[in-house]
């Protein structure tokens, strides 16, 4: 089990590769990568969104199964 701290504001999630390499979570490739951008719409300088991974999230007795965005650092 790992704890995380989540920002109840953030529309998506996102966690680094080498975080989720080290977690031994299952990656997904996805088929076109994805440009971030930053809140004043420059691109973000840390990459691209190429996989993701789909995990179970709680909280206080609460479960939900989230699709989580991967970026290298």
């Amino acid at each position: 089990m790992v704890e995380t701290l989540l920002d109840s504001g953030a529309t998506v999630l996102v966690i680094i590769l080498e975080f989720a390499k080290k977690q031994r979570f299952i990656l997904k490739k996805i088929k076109r990568p994805i440009y971030i951008r930053n809140v004043g719409g420059m691109l973000n300088k840390k990459g691209l969104i190429e996989n993701t991974v789909k995990d179970d999230i709680y909280y206080q007795g609460y479960k939900e199964r989230a699709e989580i965005n991967i970026i290298r650092e």
